[in-house]
């Protein structure tokens, strides 16, 4: 049983470590006796002139082998008991999976001597044994040292993450070999159970297997990169504040965060978020209600935003390389001079005129077979009609891709960033201000990139251009951290064409803590800049996320009740629903939000498993949108971005699994990366330049700020899907083997169900 969740704070024993050491030494014994008498019968067997099945068929009833094993396995039901009573950090659904595929074929081996006298009931006791004896003694180091990472003995560790490389291919072997002899077993089964042996269990054996597989390959790799990590280096620049331990732990930060946004206007509510406890699976209730308190008025919606980032700035602290700490907001406030020194390299490229070209599914759509193309998403439902005539807007008006370009800077937050639009704007001869790593390969590709473009790039040098005697010493000299240098990028660019217009765009990313932080970074810069730039200069642009909770316009929400009426219908989603118990296919329309004026339309694409960590930032993103569009009156290009297959989130093979399945849901499309640039792009470019887009203050308001994400949306069919996002995962990755394995699947059901019939004759 893996290492309880929490520790005594003196570092000493509790009686749960005792009693978990106590149960998995036990369970360990109890393995290692199986394995030994296993072996021992092998070699017994072997040496007396048996072969090697025949060897493996007389495991079992060697010695009482068969005894152990089942009180061995028997005791592993306590693990689904400890998961429920948080004795342990395994997780309840996972461990009964894992147990019970386990106790199913014990029971089966148990009580049939056709299952017990044959070669896959040994590989499946040495297989199974083989696996815990270290696992358990593993537990057992990783509960006395109190580190499960690095408290055990190496060989301890790396048998606990590399046997099942071997074993549960053999293992897996090995019961299915279980499982159709009791399909043949006449006598001790019946007909519904020896079914259930010989094709349900095979069936989702097939499909569970390689899921079980890929995600111990994962946690290996995981658990192999903290066992080797260096020590943490002392925390520089934005960091979170720390805890009530000496910590700098992120939930309470969160909270606090969230808690004195919503307790602007709702005190009571805020307290609550505060004192939220196991806020990482409960945070996105609290989000839902932030967003209905900041519907009941405008001014309620602008406290909300201004609250947040208020409270943001005063946590989190800015430590300066010798250690010491001052608040972020001091730290922003009082370096106001230090700067970076200027790079610009101008491209060589002859400047053409150029025409919005999309890149879809192998060809470069433009003129009217792009619109076609984005009229057919439109009807689809794949992208807001407000998208779709922003597309179409550029289209038609080429001179914002020519012209308008020439005197407008684009400062790319996170130039190198796979959904920015850096490669989008140099294609087409634009000025870009680059902000990146100071890392030498990246300014090599953005540098390189550039050249060959008829556009330019400004980028930070720690010195003059001139006083670098090659292009390599160049790169080395470029760059910059947002995390360390927050101020200084500020101070660079406030000091670049003050009298042009630009565009600030974040587009940086960073997994879990780390996105908060630099989306705080990016926001200071953002904050700045639309305050002490004139504001009809100066102009906004995000990408934000499908999984998200947005208020949408009454139209997308009716389209998703029309297909929820249809899909509710289909036998796939009625039986998922059915066997999920909810869980898969939750309804994607949500009842409306009713104020005493109004009537707000909403959906909630939250992914829960993406955690707090990832939501604050986004919901950031919106407090600076709201506030820089209503307060400083800049035009702010905050657009929903569609889910888009980067090669980061292909990366989690689950993901891609997902991926793969999901467009079976209408009206989803997952995109590639680089129709996604281009897409959000153009509406980029519709938002900066037309006057009436729904993105500029002087000519559009709301009934709440919170609509301004309403418009321009090209969310991939999130808004208009039957179900929500965060409930199609699962059913999506089932749909995708279903139709890969399908021609599979029926051979293995045919094997199955011959080998039965062969097996009892």
């Amino acid at each position: 049983m893996a290492p309880p969740k929490k520790k005594q704070d003196d570092g000493g024993f509790c009686m749960v470590d005792a009693y978990l050491i106590l149960y998995n030494s036990v369970a360990c014994a109890g393995w290692a006796m199986v394995l030994s008498l296993s072996l021992l019968s092998l070699r017994e067997s072997l040496s007396s002139g048996a072969g090697l099945f025949d060897s493996l068929a007389e495991v079992y009833s060697y010695k009482n082998v068969g005894m152990v094993l089942f009180y061995s396995q028997s005791m592993a039901l306590l693990e689904i008991a400890h998961a429920a009573l948080k004795l342990a950090k395994s997780p309840v659904v996972p461990t009964t999976l894992q147990v019970m595929s386990r106790i199913v074929a014990l029971y089966a081996i148990h009580n049939s001597e056709n299952c017990q006298n044959q070669w896959g009931g040994g590989i499946m006791m040495i297989s199974w044994a083989s696996v815990e004896v270290p696992r358990y003694l593993f537990y057992v180091m990783a509960i006395i040292s109190g580190d499960s990472t690095k408290g055990t003995p190496y060989p301890l560790f790396w048998l606990r993450y590399s046997l099942f490389a071997v074993l549960y291919p053999t293992g897996i072997t090995g019961e299915l070999s279980v499982f159709f002899k009791a399909a043949a077993d006449l006598t001790n089964f019946g007909t519904g159970v020896r079914w259930y042996y010989g094709t349900f269990l095979p069936i989702v054996y097939f499909f569970g297997s390689p899921y079980m597989i890929f995600n111990m390959i994962g946690n290996r790799k995981r658990s192999m990169k903290k066992r080797f990590a260096k020590p943490k280096p002392p925390p520089r620049g934005i960091a979170w504040p720390k805890d009530d331990k000496g910590g700098r732990s992120s939930t309470p930060t969160n909270k606090a965060i969230l808690g004195a946004a919503v307790g602007a206007v709702n005190p009571e509510l805020g307290e609550k978020i505060v004192n939220a406890k196991g806020y990482r699976f409960t945070y996105v209730k609290y989000l839902e209600q932030m967003v209905k308190e900041q519907c009941k008025s405008p001014e309620a919606a602008l406290k909300v935003a201004q609250a947040g980032l208020d409270k943001a700035y005063e946590l989190f602290e800015f430590i300066a390389p010798d250690g010491s700490a001052v608040p972020f907001k001091e730290a922003m406030e009082t370096n106001t001079d230090e700067t970076f020194c200027t790079g610009f390299i101008q491209g060589e490229a002859a400047k053409v005129d150029n025409v919005l070209k999309i890149p879809y599914k192998g060809k470069e759509l433009e003129g009217q077979a792009l619109i076609d193309q984005v009229n057919k998403w439109v009807k689809y439902g794949t992208i807001e009609p407000s998208a779709g005539e922003a597309i179409i807007n550029v289209v038609n008006n080429p001179e914002w891709v020519n012209v308008d370009l020439k005197d407008r800077y684009f400062v790319l937050l996170g130039a190198g960033s796979a959904m920015g639009p850096f490669l989008v704007l140099m294609a087409l001869g634009a000025n870009v201000i680059a902000v990146d790593l100071d890392r030498p390969q990246i300014w090599k590709r953005l540098i390189s990139i550039a050249k060959k473009s008829s556009g330019s790039i400004t980028f930070p040098l720690k010195k003059e251009q001139s006083s670098y005697k090659s292009e390599e010493e160049m790169y080395s000299g470029a760059g910059c951290n947002l995390f360390t240098h927050t101020p200084i990028i500020r101070n660079w660019l406030l000091g670049l064409h003050p009298d042009n217009n630009m565009t600030i765009g974040s587009y940086a990313y960073l997994d879990g803590a780390l996105h908060v932080q630099v989306s705080l970074a990016m926001d200071a810069i953002c904050k700045d800049l639309t305050e002490k730039r004139d504001s009809d200069k100066t102009s906004l642009a995000y990408l934000c996320t499908p999984t998200d909770l947005h208020l949408i316009p009454e139209e997308a929400h009716n389209a998703a009740n029309l297909w929820y009426l249809e899909y509710i219908r289909d036998p796939y989603s009625m039986a998922m629903r059915l066997l999920s118990n909810g869980k898969f296919l939750r309804k994607n329309p949500m009842d409306p939000i009713l104020t005493d004026d109004n009537t707000f339309f909403y959906v909630n694409g939250i992914s829960v498993a993406q955690g707090p960590n990832y939501a604050l930032p986004k919901r950031m993103q919106h407090w600076r949108s709201v506030t820089a569009f209503n307060k400083q009156k800049c035009t702010v290009s905050t657009n929903i971005a569609p889910s888009t297959s980067t090669a980061s989130v292909l990366s989690n093979i689950t993901f891609a699994w997902a991926y793969e399945g999901m467009p079976y849901f209408k009206p989803y499309e997952i995109f590639a990366p680089e129709t996604s640039n281009a897409v959000m792009s153009a509406i980029l470019f519709n938002d900066i330049n037309n006057e009436k887009s729904n993105k500029n203050p002087k000519t559009k308001t709301y009934k709440n700020p919170n609509q301004l994400f309403s418009y321009g949306s090209f969310h991939g069919g999130v808004w208009r899907c039957a179900f929500t996002i965060d409930s199609v995962g699962e059913s999506s990755v089932l749909l995708y083997f279903s139709r890969v394995a399908a021609p599979y699947v029926v051979a293995l059901a045919g094997v199955g169900m011959a080998a039965g019939i062969m097996l009892s004759k």
